[in-house]
């Protein structure tokens, strides 16, 4: 007797291509590439699927969203050649990047928190003295006064610069580096970063973030649209980790 009956139904191309607004094309491609288990053919040699194919290809889409297309093709392709564990590592990669992105947006969080609350930095005044000169709000300073407000040897902001975090202009005169307010800015917020423990490589885009907000007030909303959309993720992750762990039961129960 035969396990699952619904594999004796009979759907064509255009049956799956539909419900999804895809071309029957799109179908045949996503066969092809393993997305879908392979079609029977009728003696004429047209493809025929069955309620199985049409339950990967909604799985697929499903994944999409979270995943990706590389990496929604490898989970399907390797559920399909009975690969389950492989699936799995790769959703394991999948929410392992959500959490590495959840914990840079709790980072750049925190460090424009802690410049917004003037919270003082190792090598800062003690309370009660005068402000030094060379806050974000106040006039250029240069490489020396800027290194000792922040702790760092001048060496280091030189580094950060080679690495496009901070960009000094030039004296004309001088040659000497200029910091203004908004290279100060980006230094202060580089800081905060790597006593998290960032590296620099991690660093470079939250820094473009800032200059594309135009600053650090204006980054409060992109932060939260981030937090929005990382927050998606999370929630389309589990909605095709779902339509995945029913395709599995509907394969093994085929068998």
């Amino acid at each position: 007797m035969e396990k699952n009956p619904q594999n004796r139904v009979r759907l064509r191309p255009v049956d799956l291509a539909r419900p999804h607004g895809l071309s029957t094309q799109a179908v045949r491609n996503y066969e092809e590439a393993g997305i879908l288990p392979a079609a029977a053919r009728t003696e004429s040699g047209y493809r025929t699927y069955s309620p199985l194919h049409a339950q990967a290809l909604d799985t697929f889409l499903a994944l999409l969203p979270g995943h990706g297309h590389p990496t929604a093709t490898g989970i399907m392709r390797a559920v399909n050649r009975g690969a389950a564990d492989e699936a799995f590592r790769l959703i394991d990669e999948s929410h392992a990047q959500l959490l590495e992105d959840r914990r840079t947006l709790s980072a750049v969080e925190n460090a424009l928190r802690d410049l917004g609350s003037g919270a003082p930095e190792p090598g800062d005044p003690a309370p009660g003295t005068p402000a030094p000169p060379e806050g974000p709000t106040s006039a250029p300073t240069f490489i020396g006064p800027l290194a000792d407000r922040l702790s760092v040897r001048p060496a280091t902001l030189r580094k950060w610069e080679a690495a496009g975090l901070v960009r000094p202009r030039r004296d004309p005169l001088t040659g000497y580096r200029v910091y203004g307010e908004a290279e100060v800015r980006d230094a202060l917020l580089v800081h905060q970063l790597r006593r998290g423990g960032y590296l620099l490589e991690q660093i470079a885009p939250l820094v473009d973030r800032v200059r594309a907000a135009g600053g650090l007030e204006p980054l409060e909303a992109a932060l939260g649209d981030w937090r929005s959309r990382l927050a998606g993720r999370g929630r389309v992750l589990l909605t095709g980790s779902a339509k995945l762990d029913a395709y599995l039961g509907e394969r093994e129960r085929g068998r």
